[in-house]
């Protein structure tokens, strides 16, 4: 797909310069003249442009806020004008109202004593699709590793803590030696077409109306296209021959890689499968464009940002070559 790096997350346009991660010298020398995208609970530190939209805010080394925190500091990479560092923050406690967890999609925003007013930590999947194309890399590099820190603090192998490393690209574990390293979950996501139509489905615990393609994680020992027929046979019944790859995009809730295929049904009649789905059905190019126009009364369309979104726009404009 010739236009598959201009989806959300997937630029591809950080130098990480993994060759300098072990370079304390050469990562001390860029954190002083770097820029430090500070992460509260996942939440990006964010701010208002003059057209309303949001974008990153970054601080610098010598901000009040990172002080103590430096040395919690990943080193994600250089841009054309700058290094970028993301660091943890989540041990401080914003003004105001904290985030409802029960919320499908966090909107709210919270402030923190000491950054600028206008400033604000918000959920990434809430202002993906208002990033530039550099900033959504960054911002979904910096929430995938600090969350890989977060939940990978000990030793799988023999349970004791483990350090890190390699300006937070590693984990050591100082009592068996074992090495760690950030985890990405492969999930096969599928355009599934028959005809003039493309097969969608919904989770119970989505919004009202929400529909997107099918997905699910691979299995060890299994390929990208067998994964595919797999997933759409257990949770729709329907078979699947050709499948080509389409596009990927990092995914950093909290660390997948979304693979994106497209696969030719060659049946049609739907099984639905009720541990994974609420409900499944073929959608015409008519009606789907209908849907991304905000018309459809039972269907809303994938969020804007996503890879589905992504996918079943180029679809529609025939754009998939």
């Amino acid at each position: 797909m010739k236009i598959a790096e201009e989806v959300t997350f997937g630029a591809g346009l950080l130098n990480r310069l993994a060759e300098i991660r072990g370079n304390q010298g050469a990562i001390e020398d860029r954190i002083k003249k770097g820029r430090i995208l500070p992460l509260w609970r996942g939440k990006p530190l964010l701010r208002p442009d003059l057209d309303g939209r949001q974008s990153l805010a970054f601080l610098s080394a010598d901000h009040a806020v990172l002080q103590d925190r430096l040395d919690r500091c990943v080193y994600l990479g250089d841009t054309e004008t700058s290094p970028v560092f993301a660091v943890d923050i989540s041990d401080l406690t914003p003004e105001g109202e904290l985030p409802d967890a029960d919320e499908f999609l966090d909107l709210s925003l919270q402030h923190l004593t000491g950054t600028p007013e206008d400033h604000s930590f918000g959920e990434l999947r809430g202002v993906m699709a208002q990033l530039t194309q550099l900033e959504a890399e960054i911002a979904a590099t910096a929430r995938g590793i600090l969350e890989w820190h977060r939940i990978h603090r000990f030793c799988a192998n023999c349970g004791e803590m483990s350090d890190v490393i390699m300006s937070g690209w590693q984990r050591r574990c100082n009592s068996c030696g074992r090495m760690h390293f950030p985890r990405t979950d492969p999930v096969v996501i599928m355009l599934i077409t028959h005809g003039n139509s493309a097969l969608i489905g919904r989770n119970e615990n989505w919004p009202p109306r929400m529909y997107s393609l099918l997905a699910g994680f691979m299995e060890p020992g299994e390929t990208i296209e067998a994964a595919t027929r797999r997933e759409v046979f257990e949770e729709t019944g329907v078979r699947v021959d050709r499948v080509d790859y389409l596009a990927s995009q990092p995914w950093p809730y909290p660390a997948s890689l979304m693979i994106g295929t497209r696969g030719l049904a060659t049946t049609t009649d739907i099984t639905l499968d009720p541990i994974e789905l609420e409900g499944a059905l073929w959608v015409s190019r008519e009606d789907m464009l209908e849907v991304f126009a905000g018309r459809h009364p039972d269907i809303a369309a994938a969020r804007k940002g996503s890879i589905a979104h992504f996918l079943l726009t180029n679809w529609l404009a025939d754009r998939l070559d």
